[in-house]
């Protein structure tokens, strides 16, 4: 399968163009604007390197005429784009993969993009990352069995040391101080992003505070499990100031002294590298489910994860990468077009996690242990 990683030489494109480099079943081109970036990293992977402008209106003519069957978008930022590469991959006869975060790109890709993916024949997944691929399939694990979910609390905690891409710092500043939507006691109510910073515990990591991210499974996940009462979803970074930080730059948004904050991302970006000797390269995340299980007993659950060695930015990579190993080795997927959700399930992502020595468990906070 003739595959192409769009920003293929970003933070995320790096790490899924050598996770697919290997794969015998996939013929693979790096692509971005900057023919030197690209061809450089296509050297090293025993690929090709394709200049392509995301934004170009000649993008669908350039995919067809180089015969490619699959893009996987990782260029963000994606809270501001449209839908225009995934319209071109449907134009071309391509599937698409993205790793969309951005909250209204994800929720909304469905309904903007099934008719025409179905009619083209292929297949289009949106959200192929942390959220709403790995939540989705950690909850199915954690709620087997289940008659009902009441709650969902996720935390991700990346590691200090770990490389920050400017599009991600954009994408999370973006909602700094801005209203939230979110579902709490069974109800939509509105919440600043990153402010309120609260205690977070970790199986194998110090608590760190964590403050309200704006991502699509505050959205989709109510919709996945009627009944649920709360969904709440926080980042905590690991050195204090920086957490207090982005709080500080919300408070001052709500105040009307700032209004767009993504834009203080590449200052921000070196702020954070002067922070690196106060934290490590350890991250992880937690994703806890309370409601009542096959005999009615009220349960409450926790599944962690923890990433040495700043491999923490390979996870947001997995969902996309095992899903283009599948469809390069024959699994032909429905065609149509949605999130991420259902179609990987966590024994789909064991092998990854050991590849990088990553630890999970599962742990019982009441109920049955």
């Amino acid at each position: 399968m003739k595959t192409l990683v769009l920003g293929g030489y970003g933070n995320f494109g790096t790490r899924i163009a050598r996770g697919l480099a290997r794969e015998p079943a996939i013929t693979l081109l790096i692509g971005g604007r900057d023919g030197r970036q690209a061809a450089a990293l296509a050297e090293g992977l025993e690929a090709a390197p394709l200049v392509v402008d995301a934004a170009a209106p000649t993008l669908a003519a350039l995919l067809r005429r180089e015969g490619i069957q699959l893009v996987i978008h990782s260029a963000g930022p994606f809270q501001a784009q449209a839908y225009a590469v995934a319209e071109a991959a449907a134009e071309a006869g391509a599937h698409y993969i993205d790793l969309a975060d951005g909250r209204r790109f994800v929720c909304d890709f469905q309904a903007a993009q099934h008719a025409r993916y179905v009619a083209a024949g292929r297949r289009a997944v949106t959200g192929a990352s942390t959220v709403p691929a790995l939540s989705t399939a950690v909850i199915d694990h954690l709620c087997t069995g289940w008659q009902q979910i009441e709650a969902i609390d996720t935390c991700i905690a990346p590691a200090q040391t770990a490389p920050r891409g400017v599009a991600t710092l954009q994408a999370v500043l973006s909602y700094c101080g801005a209203p939230v939507p979110v579902w709490q006691q069974g109800r939509w109510t509105e919440r600043p992003g990153w402010a309120d910073p609260v205690a977070v515990q970790f199986a194998r990591m110090k608590p760190r505070l964590g403050a309200l991210c704006d991502i699509p499974d505050l959205e989709l996940l109510p919709r996945r499990h009627p009944g649920v009462q709360s969904v709440m979803f926080r980042a905590a970074l690991e050195v204090r100031l920086a957490q207090r930080g982005f709080a500080w730059l919300a408070a001052l948004r709500r105040a009307g002294l700032i209004t767009r904050p993504e834009r203080w991302a590449r200052p921000l970006q070196r702020i954070g590298d002067w922070l690196n000797p106060f934290g490590s390269d350890g991250g992880g995340r937690v994703l806890r489910v309370r409601g009542r299980d096959g005999q009615g007993r009220p349960r409450q659950r926790a599944w962690h994860i923890t990433a040495g060695n700043d491999h923490g930015p390979e996870i947001p990579c997995m969902a996309a990468i095992l899903l283009a190993r599948r469809w390069a080795r024959g699994d032909t997927p429905v065609p149509g077009a949605g999130p991420c959700m259902g179609l990987l399930s966590l024994d789909d992502f064991a092998s990854e996690f050991a590849r990088w020595g990553m630890r999970t468990e599962v742990v019982e906070e009441s109920g049955p242990r």
